[in-house]
């Protein structure tokens, strides 16, 4: 294998033999043929995406000052939860109904720069008949679509997951972007007590790697998700150096991949401890370490860094996104939040068509909340006790 390395090194570009590489990961054989490239730039050239500048520019609005992103893209299962949580029916009448109030809450693009959403709502008409996108749309906030397939059992790991989704993703990318949406989000999850184990770390990656150049081919500014999970008793410094791995080999396999990094957006958890962790962490702790790791992993060309609350309480997600934009940052550091701006509206809603304009104004105050969060000008003060409440859940599933 030395020798191998050797002779690649000495030849000026060579190109491996597709034979020998097992999902552009490692060299299965021995020995390496290599084959020089034809001489001229063209051999060289990789192929810009026709759509880099719209990229460019979709990026650059979702990330723009004192907005992020209302994460609204529950599966039916998940939605279900939600809506039983308050004892409605999981029907489509009654996602419909919930979303709607969620889309149409008046001035919410103020503080929203764009929403994912589950496919059926991106094909989905609001109660009143106009199509959810173009309500969207109107409100100045730029449609997403969540484009993953959900977590299964990754085999030969500790007891870990890999995302399903890869397979067709190219013509539903397509298809999306035809239907108005402009991003896409992709989430897979690290756990901590169960290792993580290599295969797992490098899978996600791997995965997150291929989605994204798929979705920017198509159109679509991918949100790049590893998750890395709440659940554990371990501190935050197991927590840092957990990241930093994650953060490196997902960075090395977009670059593999050719992903264009000022058209992508990041939606990574925050530092923290994990949840049963008897070291609580205050907001200036979590920023600092969550900043550091971003300063050493998360290269400038990317525009927004949108943070997921990942069960922190409505206040604490809000509290630790203002610390961390107490200085400049080189890229936009806001928050792309489902619970954490949801959970009052939903508990204020009930269900009932009578309560929608006090559920929209309290998602508006959680969306104001993020804004000023996202501009270092939080103060935290005339917050309701509901939304202190804490919301993790251990071994959560989507």
């Amino acid at each position: 294998m030395a020798s191998a390395s050797a002779s690649l090194l000495k030849s000026s570009s060579p190109v491996l033999d597709k034979s020998e590489w097992v999902k552009g990961q490692a060299i299965r054989q021995s020995t390496v043929s290599v084959r020089s490239l034809p001489s001229g730039p063209s051999s060289l050239t990789i192929r810009a995406g026709s759509y880099a500048d719209e990229l460019v520019k979709t990026a650059k609005t979702v990330a723009s000052p004192g907005r992020g992103i209302l994460a609204m893209d529950e599966s039916n299962a998940t939605c279900g939860k939600r809506l039983a949580s308050i004892g409605l029916e999981n029907t489509e009448a009654n996602r419909q109904a919930y979303r709607t109030l969620l889309v149409t809450a008046p001035g919410l693009g103020q503080y929203i720069s764009g929403a994912i959403l589950f496919e059926e709502t991106l094909y989905q008409s609001t109660t009143d008949g106009k199509k959810m996108v173009d309500v969207l749309v109107e409100q100045n906030i730029v449609p997403g679509i969540k484009v993953d397939k959900g977590l299964v059992p990754l085999a030969g790991s500790n007891d870990e997951s890999w995302c399903q989704g890869l397979d067709g993703l190219a013509s539903r990318t397509a298809a999306y972007y035809q239907q108005g949406a402009r991003f896409a989000k992709w989430r897979t999850v690290v756990s901590i007590p169960n290792g993580p184990s290599a295969l797992a770390v490098k899978e996600a990656a791997w995965g997150l790697a291929r989605y994204a150049a798929i979705a920017q081919d198509n159109g679509l500014v991918p949100i790049v998700e590893p998750e890395i999970l709440l659940d554990g008793d371990h501190g935050i410094d197991r927590t840092f150096e957990v990241a930093k791995k994650v953060w490196a080999e997902v960075f090395f396999y977009l670059a593999e991949n050719n992903v264009m990094f000022e058209g992508i957006l990041l939606k990574p958890s925050m530092v923290t401890p994990g949840a049963e962790c008897k070291e609580k962490a205050t907001p200036q702790q979590v920023a600092e370490y969550t900043l550091k790791l971003l300063h050493r992993r998360i290269p400038p060309a990317v525009p927004g860094i949108m943070f997921l609350s990942g069960g922190q309480s409505e206040v604490e997600a809000t509290l630790n996104l203002n610390a961390m934009n107490q200085g400049p940052n080189p890229w936009h550091v806001s928050f792309s939040y489902a619970r954490a701006l949801q959970n009052t509206c939903l508990k204020t809603w009930g269900g009932r068509p009578e309560n929608v304009k006090a559920a929209q104004d309290t998602l508006l105050t959680r969306a104001k909340a993020n804004s000023l969060a996202q501009l270092g000008k939080y103060t935290g003060e005339g917050e309701s006790e509901e939304a202190k409440k804490g919301m993790f859940v251990k071994g959560y599933t989507y």
